[in-house]
């Protein structure tokens, strides 16, 4: 269960960081709205996720996932191709995570 409440904080805050570009410092509403309720959301099952996780591991995979993702929302929604460094740095970040995951003793605490 604790990885269901990761992938739902992680999902939460990549709408979120999606919608605070959107909402143009603020100043459009509907997008500002999605942004509070999004990154409320992903800290409240970020806190659940806590329960299970180590806050390391947590943040890492929480942090390395989003940047993917929103790297990737980006490039669908606003045109922010990345060029091949950022793709070579990111396959590195989830090399990080799986590594961590798969090797790390601190996840199975």
């Amino acid at each position: 269960m604790p990885y269901i409440y990761l992938a739902i904080a992680i999902l939460a805050e990549v709408i979120a960081t999606s919608a605070l570009k959107a909402s143009r410092e603020f100043t459009q509403i509907v997008p500002s709205v999605i942004v509070v309720l999004g990154y409320g959301t992903s800290f409240y099952f970020m806190t659940l996720t806590l329960r299970s996780i180590p806050l390391g591991i947590t943040y890492a995979i929480w942090s390395g996932v989003g940047i993917v993702l929103i790297a990737t929302t980006g490039a669908l929604l606003y045109r922010e191709v990345p060029d091949l460094p950022a793709i070579i740095g990111m396959g590195l970040i989830i090399a990080g995570v799986v590594i961590i995951n798969v090797f790390s003793r601190t996840v199975a605490h």
